[in-house]
């Protein structure tokens, strides 16, 4: 993997989630207590034993910078020729943002060429799931592949928000289409289409020569999945590569996060006993920032009625330096500083780093942004006219989400 190259694309806005995203990219949209989404495919290059990484990013990247910085660049030895380098926009062509995911590596040809890979990996900085990306630049490598697309199968009313593909019997790309109104089936499963994950391997000068034909090209909205694909598939050995999953569960896990509910519904699974994303597996860690904080800290043993108080969180996940000070937690994701004051309760919530809960407060099916403080005796959740009413957001599923905001306290209960 020396000759091995990382492109991943983190600048998405991920306007789906607002207003999760109001101040950060997707990428950077913490996940499972402590993660962010952008670790695991971060994890997924590191223990593939890909160690030269560009991160493109572009829409409110400060948050997802500094995490990088702080959590991933001593991985790498910058003698040995190791790196995890943040590359902004550097608006080359006309000083635009980029207008497509191939336009997007277009842009950063110049820097791509200075490391001279032989293979270029892109890869989407914004999805949930682990893969070994060695054995797929192994798949490519055997097939003398000018380009190999990891592929998944999603069920066929899914496969619409996908790029759809038909492949041979060598799994050989002989069709394509960019999310279809009528996905074509695989031939001997008629309920799922065969997907692109957006996970591409690229013999490098092949990728170069396709990049600058497709900005040449009038009408072309420079998108790997809408323009590139399409244009070399009767021309060009493109193969899929089916996933597999690393995850080592029955069902494959890959997993966009796009929506609220979809991204509340992903983190809620975690608690289950038996979740289907393993973060407990040692043999594929998922890594990220761990900043020094001392361990989480439970409270308050009272007994004797409904006056006591009890500190105690009970099928959740409960990340370090959090206090749950009196307070009950049930079905949850208690981020790192997160504090839970006394006789208040918070059930099938997710909340993240430094949140504080007053006294007597309740929160029900919601997610709580970084740094909120709910006041004493607020209730969030348990009315969503009420909610909406407060500005906060209500997703189609009853999902309450409070953003970062100042003067929160004047919603509380008196």
């Amino acid at each position: 993997m020396k000759d091995v190259l990382a492109v991943i694309l983190a600048g998405g806005k991920g306007s789906r989630l607002d207003p999760l995203t109001r101040d950060r990219a997707k990428p950077a949209v913490p996940f499972g207590g402590v993660y962010r989404i952008i670790d695991f495919t971060l994890s997924n290059c590191l223990n593939s034993g890909i160690r030269k990484m560009l991160v493109l990013t572009q829409y409110k990247a400060m948050s997802l910078d500094r995490h990088i910085s702080l959590g991933w660049r001593d991985y790498f030895c910058r003698e040995l020729g190791e790196f995890i380098d943040v590359v902004p926009p550097q608006q080359r062509i006309d000083e635009h943002w980029y207008q497509g995911t191939a336009d997007a590596v277009y842009q950063n040809i110049y820097t791509i060429e200075k490391e001279r890979p032989q293979l270029i990996v892109v890869l989407a900085g914004d999805h949930i799931y682990k893969m070994d990306y060695s054995k797929l630049v192994e798949a490519h490598e055997s097939k003398q592949a000018d380009m190999t697309v990891a592929a998944l199968r999603v069920r066929l009313a899914d496969a619409v928000q996908f790029g759809v593909m038909q492949v041979d019997g060598e799994m050989r790309v002989v069709g394509f289409e960019e999310k279809p109104p009528q996905p074509k089936p695989i031939p001997d499963d008629p309920a799922h289409a065969l997907a692109s994950m957006g996970i591409y391997v690229f013999n490098a000068r092949f990728l170069f020569e396709q990049l600058c034909l497709d900005a040449t090209r009038p009408g072309s909205k420079h998108d790997f999945g809408r323009d590139v694909i399409p244009a070399i598939i009767n021309t060009h050995r493109v193969f899929a590569y089916p996933f597999m999953d690393e995850n080592k569960k029955t069902e494959a896990y890959w997993r966009d996060v796009g929506t609220l509910d979809a991204y509340y519904e992903a983190n809620q699974d975690l608690i289950s006993v038996d979740p289907q994303l393993n973060l407990y597996d040692g043999r594929w860690p998922v890594r990220t920032h761990q900043p020094n904080l001392p361990p989480p800290k439970f409270v308050f043993a009272e007994s004797g009625g409904p006056t006591a108080r009890r500190g105690e969180a009970l099928d959740s996940i409960v990340c370090q330096g959090a206090i749950i000070s009196g307070g009950q937690v049930e079905r949850s994701i208690i981020g790192p500083n997160v504090r839970i004051n006394s006789y208040s309760r918070v059930e099938d919530s997710i909340l993240f780093e430094g949140v504080d809960v007053g006294r007597h407060a309740y929160v029900r099916r919601a997610i709580i942004d970084k740094g909120v403080v709910i006041p004493q005796g607020m209730r969030v959740g348990l009315d969503h006219e009420r909610d909406r009413a407060m500005g906060f957001t209500v997703t189609e599923k009853g999902v309450t989400v409070i953003a970062k905001t100042d003067g929160l306290e004047r919603f509380a209960q008196r």
